[in-house]
Order: C-alpha cells, then structure tokens, then sequence
C-alpha cells in the first residue's frame, strides 16, 4: 500500500514539474539571449553627466573609485564628481576636495534615497538644467577607464534609463579579497543583465534595476521631481514607474563597473535579506497599479505578463519538490520503523527530486558563469569549481530570505554601514580587464530590434 502512494505521488510530482517547465520555456528562451550583441554606438557630441556618489561612512574605500575617475578618458570639462555625505565631519569630505569632487551635505538620512533626493534638491535650477544625465555610482566601486565614454556613448539611444555592465571588483585582487559567497553573489548580475535584460533591451521591456551604475536622463528626473523613492530597493522602485510613467530603459554592456560583493555568508545573507525586503515594499506600492493600468488598456503587455507571473512556475516548483521530499523523509522513516522497504521511498522521494533540483540549479549557474566568463576568467578553477557546488544552494536560499523578508518588512529596516574590503591597485587592474570581444557594429544595427527607441 506505501509503494502505491509512493508511486502516485512521484508521478504527480513529474507531472506538475513538466507543467511548471513548459510554463517557464519563454524565460529559458531569454536566457540564451547573452549570446548576441546590443550595437555599440558612437556618439555624435559629448554631453556633460554628473556623477552621484552617496557616501555616508564610505572613507575607507571611497579612494579607489576617485583613482579610477582620475584616470578616465573622458573630457573632465564634461562631467562632474558630485559626493553625498550625511555629516559634515565625515572624512570622506576631505578626501573628496582632494579629488576636487564637489560635497553636498545631506543630514538625516536614513535610506539611499534621501541622500541622492537630498542632491537633486540641492541643486539650483541653472545647475540642474547643465547636465544631460546623471549616473549613481556606490562609493564602493570602481570604473573602467571608458566607463563615461561609453555612457556618452549610450545616450546615442533614446532611452530614459540606461543600465552599466557589472563585473566583480573583488576578483581585482587577490584571493583574500573574495570568498565562495563573493563568487555565488557575483552571479547574480549574470541573472539580472546577461540572462534577462540584453532579452528585455531587445524587445522594450522594463529592464531589471540596479541602481549601481543606473544612469537616467534629465528629462526623467525632471518628470519624477527629483528622487522620490524610499524604499530599500529605490532602483527596483524606479523600475515600477517605467511601467506606470513608460520610462525606455536598456542594458548597455560597454559601460562596465566593478562592484564589491561581501565575503561572509552572514553579511551576504541581510544583503539579499534587504533586497527582497525591498521588492516586497515595492510590490505592496505599485502593483495594484499597473494592474490597473493594464485593466484600462485591456490586456497585459509582455513586460507586465513578465513582472506578474513569471516567477510562479519557479516558486511551485520549488515548493513542491520540498514538499515531497518532506513527505520522503515522513515516509522513510514510517516504513523503517514498520520494518518495510524504507529506501524505496528515500530514493524516489527525496533522492530523485532532490537531485532534479540540484540539476537544474546547477545548470543554471553553468550558465550565468559562461555569460560572466570575461569576469570568472580571473579566479582559479578550483573557485570556479566550488562556487558552481555551491551555487545551487545559494540559490535555495532565497526561499528562507522570501519567508523571512515577509517579517522583516513589518517590523521596519535600520540602515547600517557595511564592512568593506579595500585593497590598493584596484583601478589599475580594472584598466586591464578584458573588453567585449570586437564586432562589426553596421551588421549588428541592420539586425537590432529598435524597440527600445
């Protein structure tokens, strides 16, 4: 009688699983998009960017970023390095002048998005109207030396939003600089921008925000009235106005940015904690209006469908293999104790689900390592063939984190300052990375989408 209900619910478990695959095919599909190239532009004229930089407490990594916009090959007349501290005694105010960086003074911030509204309120009008966009850069990071080049460059498209390559700072220096987490962690920018926004730039969806490096054109920051988001993801916040203002957004790959990534697993896990607390903010905020924007309309459009429903087949999934392995494990030890075949269900309930996850898991990092490989190339194979063992389990994890970042939410977010790693030379190396691999421009134009546009 056991080996029955074993069977019946492994063969619902195959077929419920098969359901949530075909369901997710179109976004399988777009993952295969880090194949294929966005046309480099060349620009016509050298617009003026400014480039924001909040930095309360940041002192002791602040330096290297202000190394590599010394170095960058960008008319210095045509940008400006604008630095927001929220107290006047801040060591990074020092540092700043002697970078000749502009400091505005933001008191009483409690979120991202105080300091950089804090700025844009700062400004006078003439001092405003100056600039042609304006780029937020973490004071963390470091830039390639043609990083506002080639956001110069991007401006070329017509878009409101444009989004820089994110490529591992931490993979810069050496093996004390990064851990299996910083690795796994680096991943990420494979899934948000390889994997999914060279698909959305093609076809003139809603791009996934990171506000490291996100430039916006001052024609949206004028329609907003400067920086009104507070949630803990002002950038994922911005990206829900590009549904309900129709803000274009694109992905330009040629504007690359090291970001830091953590090293423990502690520090990492309220990093991704903030994240989806953050989404959760943001969800609660607007989704019920773009439901309704798509009821006026009619019919959802394809980056609301996305927004909306694409995630659920991968939530049941998940849900459901960790329900039957549960039940595996309920049954194994039943029949133990009954002295009947316990392994018959240890293997069909939990071995085999169990490993169809981590299958998959597995594949998909494969997949995110290759679409970074410019970035993997630097850490040894044996890294490499420990952050794709782990990386499964990392990516297991967010479950626990969307549990808990139902109660964090409630409960309010203290911004806390986080440890950082600093080592010297990091804008010498970024010099030194490996470009995209050169390409004839005119071909890939003639075959480019101009959605977007």
């Amino acid at each position: 009688m056991s080996k029955t209900i074993v069977d019946i619910v492994v063969i619902t478990y195959a077929v419920l699983a098969f359901a949530c695959l075909l369901a997710y095919l179109p976004k399988i599909k777009q993952c295969f998009y880090f194949r294929s190239r966005i046309p480099r532009r060349k620009a016509t004229e050298k617009r003026r960017i400014s480039v924001i930089i909040p930095a309360r407490g940041e002192s002791e990594v602040i330096g290297d970023l202000f190394a590599s916009l010394a170095v960058q090959d960008y008319d210095g007349r045509h940008y400006d390095v604008n630095v927001i501290v929220n107290e006047a005694d801040d060591p990074t105010v020092s540092i700043a002048a002697s970078y000749g960086a502009r400091v505005f003074l933001v008191t009483g911030q409690k979120c991202k998005g105080d300091a950089i509204d804090g700025y844009f309120k700062q400004l006078t009008e003439q001092e405003f109207g100056k600039y042609d966009a304006f780029v937020i850069v973490d004071a963390d990071a470091v830039l390639s030396p043609d990083y506002l080049t080639e956001l110069n460059n991007a401006l070329e498209y017509d878009c409101d939003i444009y989004i820089s390559r994110k490529r591992i700072k931490n993979f810069l220096g050496g093996n004390r600089d990064r851990t299996v987490f910083t690795a796994c962690s680096g991943l990420t920018y494979a899934q948000l921008d390889d994997l999914a926004n060279i698909y959305r730039t093609r076809k003139g969806i809603p791009m996934n925000m990171c506000g490291q490096g996100m430039m916006i054109r001052r024609r949206a920051i004028s329609e907003i009235g400067g920086w009104p988001y507070r949630t803990l993801t002002e950038d994922y916040e911005m990206r829900m106005d590009c549904f309900l203002k129709g803000f274009t957004s694109m992905y330009y790959p040629y504007a690359v940015i090291y970001t830091e990534e953590t090293l423990t697993h502690s520090a990492d896990y309220m990093r991704r904690l903030r994240w989806v607390t953050g989404y959760s903010q943001c969800d609660r905020m607007y989704k019920k209006r773009i439901k309704q924007n798509a009821r006026e309309r009619g019919r959802l459009n394809e980056g609301e469908f996305e927004y909306f429903y694409m995630l659920i087949p991968v939530i049941i999934f998940l849900v459901l293999t960790f329900a039957v392995s549960f039940i595996g494990v309920a049954f194994s030890v039943i029949t133990a104790f009954a002295g009947g075949n316990w392994l018959y269900p240890l293997l069909l309930l939990i071995v085999l689900p169990m490993g169809i996850l981590y299958t998959i898991s597995e594949l998909y990092a494969i997949l995110c390592m290759v679409a970074m490989r410019d970035s993997y190339k630097r850490i040894s194979l044996g890294e490499k063939l420990l952050t794709l063992f782990v990386a499964p389990f990392y990516m297991w994890e967010y479950l626990p984190i969307f549990i808990h970042s139902r109660f964090k939410a409630k409960h309010g977010w203290d911004w806390k300052p986080t440890k950082h790693v600093r080592f010297k030379g990091a804008n010498a190396l970024a010099s030194r990375t490996v470009k995209l691999p050169k390409h004839t421009e005119e071909e890939e134009e003639a075959d480019f989408e101009e959605k977007i546009v």
